[in-house]
């Protein structure tokens, strides 16, 4: 079988096939393993991307594979340039690079002439000197992530062309440097939204974010310094949550968020729970 992708999910997906006795071939586009944990000074088209000062915002506990715990010395919330290492440390363990073809583009997958019979499907690639070949395999599994595609809604924004200031979308955003004293708006309170908009809030001369909605802000720590996600996930609150009312949850959630910043007076208090 075929795999297309060799990032977090693509590895995994490797390991997988070997543990049942499958046969698997990955085939990658780039030169290396990560995906979007590979960091690149330059976006790549069709290619995932990230910026240089970002720190995940899942603990090492929870984000590690059942099978490799990260190394011990690794901070709680992880660089981007440290999960790629524990990535490489994960597939030189389980001998996974073996197993895949870098800088081959897979070109189109389809099924084979006889795949009512066989079930199989063809698979065309292409390497790195233009080489195109098609294979036949009993089954694919697609790992190229959702994060390739920068959604740039311009047209939801009458008058973008003829601003005569910079624009960009946060995959091609690198570090804070070319903001330096610039008035920056950042469109959008998601993740990547609100860690950008902090590191250039350090820079620029004025930083201001645009939500819609609002948010319900979460920080990545929670009481005494442990990890959110580590004291948030547990049976206990799930046994809670499915026990008491969604309304009390909501109040009592809400209650202790606004304690550590009013969101209303900061003007992020949303429609939503």
């Amino acid at each position: 079988m075929t795999l297309i992708g060799a990032g977090s999910s693509g590895l995994t997906c490797i390991k997988c096939c070997l543990e049942e006795g499958l046969e698997p071939v990955c085939f990658e586009s780039s030169d290396d393993i990560g995906g979007l944990w590979r960091f690149k000074e330059i976006p790549e088209p069709e290619r995932s991307s990230t910026y240089r000062s970002l720190v995940t915002n899942t603990s090492k506990e929870m984000m590690c594979f059942s099978d490799l715990p990260m190394p011990a010395h690794f901070p709680n919330f992880m660089h981007n340039s440290q999960l790629l290492q524990y990535l490489q440390l994960y597939a030189a363990h389980f001998n996974l690079l073996q197993h895949i073809h870098f800088q081959t583009t897979v070109l189109s997958v389809k099924q084979s002439p006889d795949f009512a019979c066989s079930g199989q499907w063809e698979v065309l690639t292409e390497d790195r000197d233009g080489l195109k070949k098609i294979h036949i395999f009993d089954a694919v599994l697609v790992c190229t992530g959702h994060y390739t595609k920068p959604v740039m809604p311009l047209k939801d924004f009458p008058g973008f062309e003829t601003f005569k200031g910079e624009y960009c979308h946060s995959s091609e955003y690198k570090d804070p440097e070319p903001y330096k004293g610039k008035k920056v708006v950042v469109v959008g309170i998601g993740n990547s939204g609100a860690d950008i908009a902090v590191e250039l809030s350090r820079v620029a001369k004025k930083t201001f974010v645009s939500t819609r909605q609002g948010a319900w802000v979460i920080r990545r720590t929670s009481h005494k310094g442990c990890p959110f996600d580590i004291t948030a996930f547990t049976r206990l609150l799930d046994l809670q949550g499915l026990l008491l009312p969604r309304r009390l949850i909501n109040w009592v959630s809400e209650r202790e968020l606004n304690q550590k910043y009013d969101h209303r007076l900061y003007g992020l208090m949303p429609k939503h729970r």
